[in-house]
């Protein structure tokens, strides 16, 4: 089977593995786009998926969209058997999803219909889901509405981040699609439809929507942290300066603060241990955290090194 590949994040790159180490399929064009400013200097970085087409020597396209001629004229020249889209984030035209033989086929990190959209792992930490998968689908106009192909199903751990998660996924999704694949080629595997009533939609993370708010109750602020972490983080402030809280527990309760008849939320409670900050209610304890400008550290190796006076308070 001939297929070229779409994606750019690097939960496309296992999917990507999976399908050049297969006897059985050939990667003729994988697609990407070109190197964007990244990091402190704003040097020029390609993709993680370009990085890895190179390192497996595989034809490599860096274009800004599909559906521009380049992008375009080089898939309609190709042919492909299939198309495979993994974290791409373009909605596919018609006039591309035409072109391969077997249809434009989607790794799509959730159990859709939930969470259809650009941000499905953080969305699924956020709304505190107890479990999430991976949905092989055949792509159509819309925005992951298509016929559903193959799935698989895991639980999400009270210490998975957005990090850790996302890799699992992608590492299911890898043998889930190869498999589904050869289904598709094979006339084994059969297309159902989604049920359009029990549609969710997970729309990308906004910036603001990093702020740690301590008057939200702790297990909502540690679901918070694990959804931005570990890139970009979910961040507060601490003596006007910003903190990147980037790893947290949640303990139930009222909080230290209570006995003292005094709960103010962000309240920190400090000594030789992470240090305790009042949710409301519950308390949260920092973990990991990077001081702006700095690397990530240790909650205790932060708090000693800052000396947290009385009464002071994050947020």
């Amino acid at each position: 089977m001939r297929v070229a590949f779409l994606g750019n994040d690097a939960w496309s790159v296992a999917p990507l593995h999976a399908l050049a180490e297969a006897a059985d399929i050939e990667v003729e064009l994988v697609v990407t786009n070109p190197p964007r400013p990244a990091g402190r200097g704003s040097q020029l970085t390609p993709t993680a998926v370009a990085d890895a087409a190179r390192a497996m020597d595989l034809p490599l396209l860096e274009v800004d969209r599909i559906r521009d001629a380049e992008g375009f004229d080089a898939l309609d020249a190709l042919e492909p058997d299939a198309l495979v889209v993994v974290a791409y984030g373009e909605i596919l035209t018609p006039d591309v999803l035409d072109i391969p033989r077997l249809g434009a086929v989607n790794v799509h990190f959730s159990l859709l219909p939930r969470w259809r959209g650009a941000a499905p792992v953080q969305r699924a930490i956020l709304e505190g889901d107890e479990a999430t998968g991976v949905t092989v689908m055949l792509m159509d106009e819309g925005m992951d509405t298509g016929p559903i192909l193959a799935t698989v199903e895991t639980e999400i751990e009270s210490e998975d981040d957005a990090g850790s998660l996302g890799v699992r996924l992608a590492e299911m999704g890898a043998s889930l699609l190869v498999e589904t694949l050869r289904g598709l080629e094979e006339g084994t595997v059969e297309p159902r439809s989604q049920d359009q009533t029990s549609a969710t939609y997970a729309p990308k993370l906004l910036p603001e929507e990093r702020t740690i708010d301590w008057a939200q109750p702790a297990d909502a602020i540690v679901r918070k942290v694990r959804a931005f972490a570990p890139d970009p983080g979910a961040f507060t402030t601490f003596r006007k300066g910003r903190l990147k809280v980037l790893a947290a527990r949640a303990h139930p309760g009222g909080g230290w603060m209570i006995a003292a008849g005094k709960p103010r939320p962000g309240a920190i409670h400090a000594g030789d241990f992470n240090p305790q900050i009042q949710g409301w209610p519950g308390v949260v304890e920092l973990v990991e955290v990077a001081p702006a400008g700095r690397k990530r550290m240790s909650g205790e190796g932060w708090a000693r090194g800052a000396r947290i006076e009385p009464r002071e308070h994050l947020g």
